[in-house]
């Protein structure tokens, strides 16, 4: 599996995108908000239309990292629960057999006392009714010497595994009350980055909020002129790949026909994973959701590649070590797109610099460029099959 990079100072460019056009239009997308936003507080000491925006964004991207965080804790709660039960069961099981093993040692004391074991051999040959009844009973006492060992050896085994599997379960239990306190911090700190944000904005005057989706839509469009040009890049570098003549092998008559590439394997997957994603396309982003009827980032991608066969994991955080890192320039329609420094969200590639992707709270699963948040944004591809 390839590495990816952790960290990326901003600015950075993703491998494989050439530059041009993307510092001009960096300075134009400035100068645009520039012109459209305040850029100083307003007499009354209330924020710029252009910091509330920034700080919008903010808030939006830390309730995306609590819910990457939120889906973490969930996941490994789910699992340390059913650790749990599945001790807890093991335990009772355990203790009904070390149950069973002390009534067998009590039936074996019973018979010994019937039988009168304690009485030496001589006196219990003297008592004896016939030579033959004496050892008749001295050998039923041997085999009951046998399985007594046995008894009493199960007893102790059985007791020394319940007391083990007992502070398992003891130890789960802890560690169980801990993630699930991480899972509520993780919620909490969403669902208050999420109110502040909704607080910022309920304060916009109504020229204010057509303001800001006046500056939205000019990113829009620079995103979208920004991914055109990396479609017309991945159509060049395909076109000269095609031009130069490549050797086909012939196939051996030991092996018969060569059997279809690896490519040819991952875009018949890909396809139905981004089949499964363009259905989901109008569904709402829902933090912490996995579908049917709504999704977070991870939850749709994760999705999406389930219904190609592959199982993904969870979160951005371990999505995007399952697979194979690639550069940008030879991104292919399935890929994974990581965005942001600590790696908080992801959509699915579908070609000519766009993709399918749950965006953030009051929006909907839609295709949109993979530049919406500038080209620096952007942390990783991978190829998860």
């Amino acid at each position: 599996m390839a590495s990816h990079r952790k960290s990326r100072p901003a600015g950075t460019r993703v491998a494989g995108i050439r530059p041009p056009a993307l510092a001009t239009a960096a300075l134009t997308s400035v100068a645009l908000l520039s012109q459209t936003a305040n850029a100083a507080p307003s007499e009354d000491g209330k924020p710029s239309l252009e910091e509330v925006e920034k700080k919008v964004d903010d808030l939006y991207r830390q309730a995306e990292s609590a819910t990457e965080k939120y889906n973490a804790a969930k996941e490994k709660t789910a699992k340390q629960r059913k650790r749990v039960d599945t001790l807890l069961d093991d335990v009772a099981e355990r203790t009904q057999k070390l149950n069973e093993a002390r009534e067998e040692l009590g039936s074996f004391a019973a018979a010994q006392y019937r039988t009168g074991a304690s009485v030496p051999d001589t006196a219990t040959f003297l008592l004896a009714d016939t030579p033959q009844d004496y050892f008749d009973q001295t050998q039923l006492m041997s085999r009951l010497t046998g399985r007594q060992k046995e008894a009493v050896d199960d007893y102790v085994t059985q007791q020394s595994e319940t007391m083990r599997k007992r502070q398992e379960a003891t130890e789960s239990l802890e560690t169980l009350t801990d993630t699930q306190s991480d899972l509520r911090t993780a919620k909490a700190t969403v669902q208050k980055k999420l109110a502040d944000a909704r607080e910022l904005l309920s304060k916009l005057t109504a020229e204010e909020k057509a303001r800001l989706a006046a500056i939205e839509r000019k990113k829009q469009e620079e995103a979208a002129r920004e991914a055109a040009e990396l479609a017309r890049q991945q159509a060049e570098q395909q076109a000269q790949e095609t031009a130069q003549p490549q050797e086909t092998p012939s196939p051996s008559p030991s092996t018969g026909p060569t059997a279809p590439s690896a490519g040819s394997s991952y875009t018949t997957k890909a396809e139905k994973a981004l089949a499964f994603a363009r259905a989901q396309i109008g569904k709402p982003y829902v933090w912490g959701a996995t579908g049917p009827g709504s999704y977070d980032c991870s939850g749709l991608t994760q999705a999406a590649w389930k219904a190609a066969g592959v199982d993904l994991p969870r979160t951005t955080y371990d999505q995007v070590n399952a697979g194979t890192t690639v550069p940008l320039s030879q991104a292919q329609p399935g890929d994974l797109v990581f965005f942001y420094d600590d790696v908080t969200h992801v959509g699915i590639y579908i070609g000519n610099g766009m993709m399918i992707h749950a965006p953030k709270p009051g929006t909907y699963v839609r295709e949109e460029s993979i530049f919406y948040d500038g080209e620096s944004a952007i942390h990783s591809v991978v190829r998860p099959a």
